[in-house]
């Protein structure tokens, strides 16, 4: 290595950063040979979402998240839909001055049952999400991550002790693709998606059907097989609707047959709860039990119609379901 280079455990990509330079997640600088995570208590995000937001519809349905985002990501994704901010160096945003008891107390102020790292990417702002995740935990505050799971397993594993709940972003089950649309890799995020299970997190997996790039039905069964050999039947997985932007403004929307097929397929590979994103109306964001069909949860948008839960579970067969439900 140069004088004063350093190289980044954090994430897959093990950048070599010069001194004065940034790694590839734009918020990692080397500074005289240190490393120094320049976005740590600056976020330049922060809002009140319901939970079904992120989405996660089996993780204390119908309360609130507190929620933070700093600059920067570590991929690079040509779809990503708050590219403004992850995008950018920390010097090109603005940002609040929030250090981790701040982001707790503001979060109990607001009556937020967890607080969620998330529009950008949580695991390259690790220091600042695990140190509020940490303090989160003393106050009672749980902790949820939106993240695309790009992270090494020590550091992951580090963090999903101080985390509640995640949504992961898996992406496309295809390699390729990950290099080509995000500038990253699958395994890694396969190997995190295990982790999170070993780990105890209560977990739930996004997947976005881009038309022409991730729509592809063989991979999508591919992918679904995997998940319910590897994560198991009761994974709750959300195909999303894809709506142009950033790079890919060119593709259109994603049709209805295509979301209606994935689930389908999902379905046919013995996942239990499939979701629908982005799409208008009710239909694919109701819980029903897999045992004898009966409505559980009822949704719109990111709104609750119904909850018939008893105790965590259905009130016509009695058996659990999967899901923190208080």
């Amino acid at each position: 290595m140069a004088e004063n280079q350093i190289q980044c455990e954090l994430c897959p990509k093990l950048c070599l950063i010069d001194d004065g330079l940034a790694g590839d997640c734009r918020m990692r600088f080397n500074r005289g040979g240190k490393l120094i995570a320049a976005t740590y208590g600056r976020p330049c995000a922060v809002h009140v979402d319901p939970i079904e937001k992120k989405p996660l519809f089996h993780f204390l349905p119908g309360s609130r998240a507190f929620s933070i985002a700093t600059a920067g990501c570590n991929l690079h994704c040509k779809n990503c839909q708050n590219w403004e901010i992850s995008q950018a160096f920390p010097y090109e945003v603005e940002a609040y001055d929030m250090p981790p008891d701040k982001v707790v107390d503001l979060a109990r102020q607001q009556r937020c049952a967890s607080i969620a790292y998330t529009y950008t990417e949580p695991v390259a702002f690790y220091e600042y999400t695990y140190d509020t995740s940490v303090a989160a935990r003393a106050a009672g505050v749980r902790n949820v991550l939106v993240t695309a799971g790009y992270l090494n397993p020590k550091p992951l594993r580090r963090l999903y002790k101080v985390t509640d709940a995640a949504n992961v972003d898996l992406k496309y089950f295809s390699d390729a693709l990950y290099r080509s649309n995000s500038e990253g890799t699958l395994q890694p995020v396969l190997d995190g998606l295990v982790i999170a299970k070993e780990e105890n997190v209560w977990l739930e997996v996004t997947n976005l059907l881009i038309p022409t790039i991730s729509d592809d039905f063989g991979m999508i069964g591919q992918m679904c097989r995997w998940m319910a050999r590897n994560r198991g039947a009761d994974t709750p997985l959300h195909f999303s609707r894809f709506h142009p932007q950033y790079k890919l403004r060119e593709l259109p929307v994603t049709p209805d047959q295509t979301l209606d097929r994935a689930e389908q397929i999902a379905r046919d590979a013995g996942l239990h709860y499939v979701y629908i994103g982005n799409r208008p109306g009710e239909l694919g964001e109701t819980t029903t039990c897999p045992h004898d069909g009966e409505t559980l949860i009822r949704r719109v948008g990111f709104q609750i119609l119904e909850n018939n839960l008893r105790d965590g579970a259905c009130p016509k067969c009695r058996r659990p379901a999967p899901g923190v439900w208080k």
